[in-house]
């Protein structure tokens, strides 16, 4: 099956998947949504980056962009995936004024973009496919655009215990940080940081004010590479 009709085919069907998968750690899928989009806010305020248009890249059902409007906070949110169902179903829940979705293949981006956001895409896309999806990421965003890339921590065992227990995460290809950041260095980006997120569960949650002070510590269960489109 390929990734595509992977997702049509659990696309009415993903949320719940990824909620009962993440229940492992007492929080659902709002809540690291949240978490990821406040991180990367801080981050760029430290660029003095304030992004009109930014781009949801693999947004499947959709559940970020209006936390990518309120946090980041941008003007325009526009959601693009390979998956047909997922973004009818992301239209149905969550299009609006200032919120737009499209399969990859529908529109042809023009460097339209200030910023890029995208969460556990790449463990999803075959290695031979991953510099087509950089390609197409970095014609989307505007010269020195920024790119957050988010994916799951190979070393983190609870992350993978949890991929484990959602079907479509099962056979993911994971990457770790360093071969993240070959590849996009690869693909014509300037690395910025690297941080890993998401030490403690909800039953530590005393614990997560200590989170800021160790995203150098390669045990998150997820990290962020932020990098910019290199003139």
């Amino acid at each position: 099956m390929t990734e595509t009709a992977a997702f049509d085919a659990c696309a009415d069907t993903y949320d719940a998947a990824l909620n009962r998968g993440l229940s492992l750690s007492g929080e659902s899928k709002d809540y690291f949504a949240r978490r990821r989009i406040e991180w990367l806010a801080s981050r760029l305020r430290q660029h003095q980056c304030r992004p009109e248009r930014v781009l949801d890249y693999g947004c499947g059902t959709g559940g970020s962009a209006h936390a990518l409007l309120e946090h980041l906070p941008a003007a325009f949110v526009t959601g693009a995936d390979v998956s047909r169902a997922s973004i009818d179903l992301a239209r149905r829940e969550y299009g609006a004024e200032r919120v737009r979705f499209h399969t990859i293949d529908e529109r042809e981006p023009q460097g339209e973009f200030d910023v890029a956001y995208c969460n556990g895409v790449f463990h999803h896309i075959e290695p031979p496919h991953r510099e087509r999806a950089l390609a197409y990421i970095s014609r989307a965003l505007s010269a020195r655009g920024y790119f957050a890339f988010w994916e799951n921590n190979p070393w983190n065992p609870g992350t993978r215990l949890v991929m484990r227990r959602i079907p479509f995460d099962r056979d993911a290809q994971m990457l770790s940080a360093r071969h993240a950041r070959t590849l996009l260095a690869a693909a014509g980006f300037e690395i910025l940081t690297t941080d890993f997120l998401f030490l403690f569960p909800r039953a530590l949650a005393a614990l997560r004010p200590l989170e800021r002070r160790l995203t150098n510590i390669p045990a998150g269960a997820q990290y962020m590479v932020l990098c910019r489109k290199r003139a």
